[in-house]
């Protein structure tokens, strides 16, 4: 009887060390997930949200394990939102432009307001995002935002006065055709990474872009010109969101260290924006390409021609108004 009774006693421990040794290694398992890139794996802004995957891992000990695609291997730039939400790719970085009108309160941040610079565009996506909460991005975890610097026009022929736009076709996306229009050219919609094709082979005449696009995606040989119109100078916002399911199945600690170097990668990749702008205008004059500066006169009849494309989103965006004047105020504090 007792020799049975320690034959189950030692059954029972047997089985508790093994299933606890399962629960262990189940839980030793790394969390795998993918990460779909748009950009060139070469590209600063690849580089820096790689940095961001490497700090992931490193922080969680490895229990997280990011797989790169990059280069839009995975999921192309205009997919790469929907691919986040039905879990073809976990994670995804891209722009919210090359969806037009499917983030209206989000295109606030894109209009011409006359951003500085990177660091303050990245740290405007940012800040309105987290204010206003859009439920048009509730459908994915946003990690964070970031924007480029001043979208400047580049071109084959020069371009010094607004009637030198008109009827040029030009490369422009979201937000940015609507520009192109306001200033007379004429806008076609395409990819960046279709652009320089287009470019070479004359589909477009110029395209709109911060000055990073003429190294980054080396358009400065495709171009001959760049002009700096800095009073209009637009944004385009970038996402880096998780699929809703695998945020929500992750456990709070992991969640906790997501979100912690997250915050830090919004001025992290707006640094790199101003970097990359200052390497494509380096680029660009390199390969002896010319730089046009407009007049203070020049400049306000430009500001001037594209009022409309604001007015245009406050009368047709709900609270439009208001996402506006945020945006005017969070420029403000942020070019300081």
């Amino acid at each position: 009887m007792i020799k049975r009774i320690s034959m189950f006693f030692w059954a029972v421990v047997i089985g508790i060390s093994l299933t606890a040794t399962s629960a262990f290694c189940a839980d030793s398992k790394p969390i795998k997930l993918t990460f779909s890139i748009f950009f060139p794996p070469t590209h600063g802004q690849t580089k820096a949200a790689m940095d961001w995957a490497k700090e992931i891992e490193k922080r969680t000990d490895n229990k997280v394990k990011i797989s790169i695609f990059a280069g839009g291997t995975l999921t192309k730039a205009p997919q790469c939102y929907d691919g986040v939400v039905k879990g073809i790719s976990d994670l995804g970085f891209s722009l919210f432009a090359y969806t037009r009108g499917r983030f209206p309160v989000m295109a606030a941040v894109d209009l011409p307001m006359g951003y500085p610079n990177g660091k303050v565009a990245s740290k405007v996506a940012q800040k309105f995002a987290k204010t206003f909460k859009p439920k048009e991005l509730s459908d994915v975890k946003v990690l964070y935002l970031h924007a480029h610097g001043p979208g400047l026009l580049h071109t084959k022929n020069p371009v010094k006065k607004l009637e030198d736009i008109k009827g040029m076709k030009i490369r422009a996306t979201g937000l940015s055709a609507k520009i192109v229009k306001a200033l007379g050219g004429v806008p076609v919609a395409m990819p960046q990474g279709g652009t320089y094709e287009a470019l070479k082979k004359g589909v477009v005449e110029g395209t709109f872009g911060p000055m990073e696009v003429l190294k980054g995606w080396k358009q400065a040989e495709v171009i001959k010109y760049t002009t700096e119109c800095y009073s209009i100078g637009y944004t385009t916002t970038f996402f880096v969101v998780m699929n809703l399911d695998k945020w929500n199945a992750l456990p709070d600690n992991i969640k906790k260290i997501f979100d912690e170097v997250s915050n830090k990668y919004t001025d992290v990749h707006g640094k790199v924006w101003d970097s990359t702008d200052q390497e494509g205008r380096k680029y660009t004059l390199s390969l002896g390409n010319k730089i046009i500066s407009l007049s203070d006169e020049e400049s306000a009849r430009w500001r001037k021609a594209v009022e409309p494309v604001i007015s245009d989103y406050i009368a047709n965006t709900p609270d439009g108004d208001k996402y506006v004047k945020k945006i005017r105020e969070l420029i403000k504090q942020y070019s300081k």
